[in-house]
């Protein structure tokens, strides 16, 4: 089975209602985002980036340089930031299928299971989850590796995601089986 990490809203300005909180986050769990793109690259799964556009110029490799100079969290994302030729699709709404090219991507890579990392829990990671379910890949969030603005609302998401998604819900990549 062929696997790929999506890297979800990782690129952050912390500059919003919620921030102080998604920050907090990402700094408790950093290394788990950390380990799990390490885990990835070591194992040689295509690891794609999808983002928020934060506008409508396209610009990737811009919103991440942007992002890194002037986000408070640029210490704990910099080390987040993609490799030479990983994928980087951005996207209008919550779901990294909605509106983008990405199942387009994931088709030609040949990809069957995802393993999602990223934030928010409760929001962009267990939405883009869903999608891809009903888009017929199996899919593992790794907890571990997700940022959250609201701790109980990422234990109700987390638990949705599994009883009613049929969503393989695990700590970190190192717990990913051959069937999780």
């Amino acid at each position: 089975m062929k696997d790929a990490l999506l890297v979800v809203d990782v690129f952050n300005d912390f500059d919003h209602d919620d921030g102080e909180e998604l920050l907090a986050s990402f700094r408790e769990r950093g290394r788990g985002m950390r380990d799990a793109l390490a885990a990835a690259r070591a194992g040689q799964v295509p690891v794609i980036y999808v983002n928020d556009q934060q506008g409508w110029n396209g610009d990737a490799p811009g919103l991440v340089r942007s992002v890194l100079a002037d986000s408070a969290g640029a210490d704990v994302i910099a080390p987040l930031a993609p490799e030479r030729d990983e994928g980087f699709v951005l996207k209008p709404r919550y779901s990294a299928f909605d509106h983008t090219p990405l199942v387009l991507l994931l088709r030609e890579l040949e990809v069957e299971r995802l393993l999602l990392m990223g934030a928010a829990t409760e929001g962009c990671v267990v939405q883009s989850a869903i999608d891809a379910r009903e888009l017929g890949f199996k899919v593992t969030i790794l907890a571990g590796a997700c940022a959250t603005n609201d701790a109980e609302l990422e234990e109700l998401a987390l638990r949705y995601a599994e009883r009613v998604g049929g969503i393989f819900v695990v700590g970190s990549l190192a717990e990913v089986g051959p069937n999780r």
